[in-house]
């Protein structure tokens, strides 16, 4: 208790002696210059350098709001153009597609085999069997737009693609002369000589094409000779070009030749394909669609004894 009544006493004659101060210097500022003396330097001495921090703060704060907000419009602009660049990117991505499509679409028009604008059927491929090569795949026309089995199709730069072998309302199926059944009666353009054409993806691979049994008693065939469809073929429209000799050697017969040629077609790359709506017929007889009456639906290839026109 003792120790408490002390240490009350003790803060009272503080508060006593700093209250007695406080009127004393009151008292001074009224009746003396003392403020405009030493309290002045002790007041400029100490408050002024606060009041210049304070002030130094204020504007680095300023500055630095400024430069945010610098940072801020930038990155705005650099978000519109950012935007921006990615539309011109897309706009100029549809050009050059469209371009290519045109310069695609102008070799339909710069065909050399002879058929009418009315005779051909431009449609563009919708699907394909798996793997890299368009052996068979599906377009986009079918019997609304004309189409039929057994109609040729070749390329926009006029090289035989294959033959229609079903066909839907707005789709047919195509099989390519690249695929393993495909048989197509073919001769060397320059000579006359006839051959099989025979499709591999084995060799495709090698951008190659196989054909048999041509006979060359005058040794006139050589590497590069074109060869294109034969005129006795029972599917195929005459003389439309298949591809380039590139290999050929005597079979052991030793009345035969055998090789490879490279097709003018890319069967990697197609997108677009020219139907030809003329049927062959070959005047053995036709059916009620005008084509001309086949054979079995995979015939095996035969020997140049044989019919040379049996094909698929």
């Amino acid at each position: 208790m003792n120790k408490k009544k002390k240490t009350s006493f003790r803060s009272k004659y503080i508060l006593i002696v700093l209250t007695i101060l406080c009127a004393i210097m009151i008292a001074m500022s009224f009746f003396t210059d003392i403020t405009a003396g030493p309290l002045k330097t002790v007041s400029n001495f100490i408050v002024v350098p606060i009041q210049k921090g304070i002030n130094n703060v204020g504007l680095w704060l300023n500055e630095k709001s400024e430069h945010f907000q610098e940072i801020d419009g930038v990155i705005a602009k650099n978000a519109a153009l950012t935007q921006q660049l990615e539309l011109l990117t897309a706009e100029n991505t549809t050009l050059q597609q469209s371009k290519y499509e045109l310069e695609r679409l102008r070799e339909h028009y710069n065909l050399d085999g002879g058929y009418a604008d009315s005779d051909m059927v431009v449609s563009r491929i919708i699907s394909k069997a798996t793997g890299n090569w368009y052996n068979v795949f599906n377009i986009d026309k079918g019997s609304n737009d004309g189409l039929k089995k057994d109609m040729n199709v070749i390329s926009l730069g006029n090289g035989l693609v294959g033959i229609v072998i079903d066909v839907g309302p707005d789709w047919a199926k195509v099989r390519a002369i690249i695929d393993d059944t495909s048989r197509i009666s073919a001769m060397v353009l320059d000579t006359g000589d006839r051959c099989i054409v025979n499709g591999d993806l084995r060799l495709i691979d090698d951008n190659k094409i196989a054909f048999t049994n041509l006979i060359d008693n005058d040794g006139n065939v050589k590497v590069g000779d074109k060869i294109v469809t034969s005129n006795i073929s029972d599917k195929y429209l005459s003389g439309i070009l298949i591809g380039y000799i590139t290999e050929i050697t005597l079979d052991n017969n030793n009345l035969t030749y055998s090789g490879t040629l490279t097709p003018v077609v890319d069967f990697e790359h197609l997108q677009e394909v020219v139907v030809l709506t003329e049927l062959k017929v070959t005047g053995e007889g036709t059916n009620q669609e005008g084509a001309a009456v086949e054979g079995s639906e995979e015939p095996e290839p035969q020997e140049e004894t044989q019919s040379m026109s049996t094909e698929e």
